[in-house]
């Protein structure tokens, strides 16, 4: 048989090895198949075969039919295989889907790494097996890839693995390479961002042969269906009939709008996949620290899942734990195997909670913490990983949720924004839960009575469960416009369906001083709280990569040494890298969760008090070296840049990146904010006010002095540079201005 074997492994598959695993590379030539199989197979356990056209006819290229051959055999060797081949077609694929019975996953690992990357790796490499290299490598590239059709779940496949450049490829092996002969990794769909789309234009621009979206649509196959049954999740990933023209659009869409952005900060669409299905990830409850018999928790978990199966609709249930022999994963796998429970609805993974997207493929919208009663970080094991890996912003929510917690109960809290974990893993919400004590070292000690400790236990599954369907059903409804989640408005109020069997009880918020159902809104307006002068941060602004330069320096100034002027505990200083005046200085709050004057409550007066006082200190400093200069200190109303951050800045607008009406109406309409009105509005009512309206950036031109118009930017600047009328006399009132005393006017 000619193919690659794992030297380490052994011959025959062992008896108590979990299922097959055959997996089949999508790549074009140049994108890594073959180092992705020899990193996998040199430090796997399980045993691999590695089938390559290349060399499958004793060592030289061979065909289809023979690797088909060898690929069987193989399996019946009790063997993992490999499928070393550019299989970018569906015709390519399907015999080796054929191939594989009930005993045997097949899976995909498409390498979709950039056009010009493949074949910069094709032109430059020598000794290729299929003797690819050099000019005739790009054609061949590029003609591949006009042909691509990604694979699809309805193919038959159980899992696919999309790696879009290195860094996803190199966690992809890792996690193969980690798989031991009775781990299988979940079932789904993992990694993909533009499912339907067919060419990288780029590489088509970049041999000069770039086709029309419309024709290259035009030559793709169709799908056809499937004998596989299809799960939920299968159908959403093909395209009803009725949806046909639909799809159409959307493909058009995303080869014309594909530009290669860097990701940053997600929005909650993006967490909110239609492609992944709603996913609750959660760790075994009292089993750790509480010291609850792990067999009668096994019972209660396997028990609370069948009871919540059919509650489920299309989501899913992972139980996780960090070590691969856990005992718990173990008989919850045994014992739901019996119960015939579905394993696409529920299974087990080993793996980091925090870490289960970037690091296992798994995307997890929703996680659970097994919480101590006060809520609060600390401690160790899960909690303290959690809310680590959430940042401080988790902590804040969570008071606005609750205080404390009973055992046997859950709260749900939305996660900010701002958390990594949105970020990086794509968590939207973390249910705490409690559950019974057998540790006579923790509180709420039960003394060994199991009674109540089942019962205690019984409930806080069931709490979880249901207030991941809570979850679902308010966050999952819709995923349409930025308001998708309910299809509602900003200003409209967020209501549990009338009609759901599922309502969220008041009950298991376990909120003594909270008589409100929960809410946890994310993108609703601040509803103030009467009692603590507190409001309820409004996160809803998708920030692009470009806009998050000054949350990385307000967060880590130590890295930005060239560019800060100044750093204290509450804020740094900077000059805007495009600055609109002669001076034009940036304060940046140093404090989670304030992206924006929108996320300003009362707690942060000192604050702001503290931004104001600093860009005054400067504000001296600009006088010492001209004391003609007068001086605004504001904030914009939805600043472009995420962090708050305060304005300091020059009357005389004289800047070469002063460019267009939006640039000047940002600094000389209401859209900004002077800080001693906000100062005064934060303090008597608990937020201040903003002008967010689009019609203030395409006002006339005034001039900031004498308000006179004029017809075009060069023409106002030409005016105010020569314009020497006194400020309007709003300006002048209150401190908005700041003017060095030997200039002030005489009261």
């Amino acid at each position: 048989m000619d193919m690659d074997t794992d030297e380490n492994s052994t011959a025959k598959g062992k008896e108590g090895q979990g299922k097959l695993i055959m997996v089949i590379l999508v790549g074009a030539p140049g994108s890594g198949k073959s180092t992705f199989c020899e990193l996998v197979m040199g430090s796997s356990s399980r045993p691999w075969v590695r089938i390559c056209q290349d060399t499958i006819g004793n060592g030289k290229s061979g065909t289809k039919a023979q690797c088909l051959k060898s690929a069987a055999s193989a399996l019946n060797d009790g063997k993992n295989v490999f499928v070393d081949r550019c299989n970018l077609e569906i015709e390519q694929r399907a015999d080796f889907v054929k191939l594989c019975g009930p005993r045997v996953d097949v899976q995909a690992v498409v390498l979709d790494l950039p056009a010009q990357l493949c074949i910069s790796r094709s032109v430059k490499r020598t000794g290729h097996e299929g003797n690819l290299s050099g000019g005739k490598a790009a054609a061949v590239v590029n003609k591949m890839l006009q042909k691509k059709e990604l694979p699809r779940l309805n193919e038959g496949f159980a899992r696919i693995t999309f790696c879009h450049n290195e860094t996803d490829v190199q966690s992809a092996i890792d996690m193969y390479k980690s798989l031991d002969l009775h781990d299988m990794l979940p079932r789904g769909c993992f990694g993909q961002k533009n499912p339907d789309k067919k060419v990288q234009l780029g590489i088509m621009k970049f041999l000069k042969k770039a086709e029309k979206p419309s024709e290259t649509l035009s030559s793709a196959n169709t799908v056809k269906d499937s004998p596989i049954p299809q799960t939920t999740q299968e159908k959403s990933d093909s395209c009803d009939k009725k949806e046909e023209s639909a799809c159409t659009i959307s493909r058009n869409v995303d080869i014309e709008s594909d530009k290669g952005e860097s990701p940053g900060v997600r929005s909650l669409e993006d967490n909110i996949s239609q492609s992944d299905p709603p996913t609750l990830a959660f760790p075994s409850i009292s089993t750790s620290d509480f010291k609850f018999s792990h067999e009668k928790a096994a019972e209660i978990i396997v028990e609370k899942v069948e009871e919540f199966m059919d509650k489920l609709g299309n989501a899913r249930l992972v139980l996780v734990d960090l070590s691969h022999g856990s005992k718990i994963l173990s008989l919850v796998k045994a014992k739901a195997a019996k119960k015939n429970i579905s394993s696409t609805k529920f299974f087990t993974f080993v793996g980091d909670i925090t870490k289960l997207n970037s690091e296992g493929g798994l995307r997890c919208n929703v996680i659970a913490n097994a919480a101590n009663w006060r809520l609060k970080p600390g401690g160790g094991g899960v909690n303290a990983a959690i809310f680590s890996a959430a940042g401080s912003g988790l902590e804040v929510a969570t008071k606005q949720q609750a205080n404390s917690l009973q055992p046997g109960n859950a709260v749900a809290v939305q996660l900010p924004s701002t958390s990594p974990l949105f970020n990086r893993e794509g968590v939207t919400h973390v249910i705490h839960v409690l559950g019974p004590n057998m540790n006579p070292q923790r509180p709420n000690y039960l003394n060994n009575d199991y009674d109540e400790g089942c019962k205690l236990l019984r409930n806080a599954y069931s709490s979880l469960f249901q207030a991941f369907i809570s979850v679902v059903e308010d966050k999952f409804k819709s995923v349409k416009g930025i308001h998708g989640r309910l299809g509602l408005t900003p200003s409209e109020p967020r209501k549990h369906s009338e009609n759901s069997h599922h309502k969220f009880k008041r009950e298991n918020l376990q909120n003594p001083e909270r008589s409100k159902k929960w809410k946890g809104s994310q993108d609703s307006t601040e509803a103030l709280n009467q009692n603590n002068n507190k409001t309820v941060p409004k996160m809803s602004k998708h920030w692009g990569s470009w806009a998050q330069a000054l949350y990385n320096t307000a967060m880590h100034p130590e890295q930005h040494s060239d560019t800060v002027l100044e750093t204290s505990d509450d804020v740094v200083v900077l000059n805007d890298i495009y600055p609109k005046a002669r001076k034009h200085l940036l304060v940046v709050a140093r404090h989670e969760g304030l992206d924006q004057l929108a996320d300003v409550c009362g707690e942060h007066l000192p604050l702001l008090r503290t931004m104001h006082a600093v860009g005054l200190k400067w504000i001296d400093k600009f006088f010492h070296e001209d004391a003609s200069l007068v001086f605004r200190l504001g904030y914009h109303s939805a600043p472009s840049m995420r962090q708050l951050h305060l304005h300091v800045i020059s009357q005389d607008f004289d800047s070469s990146h002063l460019k267009n009406r939006k640039h000047w109406n940002s600094f000389n309409t209401d859209f900004f904010r002077d800080s001693v009105a906000v100062m005064d509005e934060v303090s008597s009512h608990g937020k201040a006010s903003m002008m967010d309206d689009e019609s203030l950036m395409s006002m006339e031109l005034r001039c900031n002095r004498c308000r006179s118009a004029h017809p075009n930017l060069p023409k106002l600047k030409a005016h105010i540079f020569k314009c020497q009328a006194p400020f309007p006399s709003t300006l002048l009132e209150g401190g908005r201005l700041v003017i060095a005393p030997s200039n002030a006017p005489l009261s």
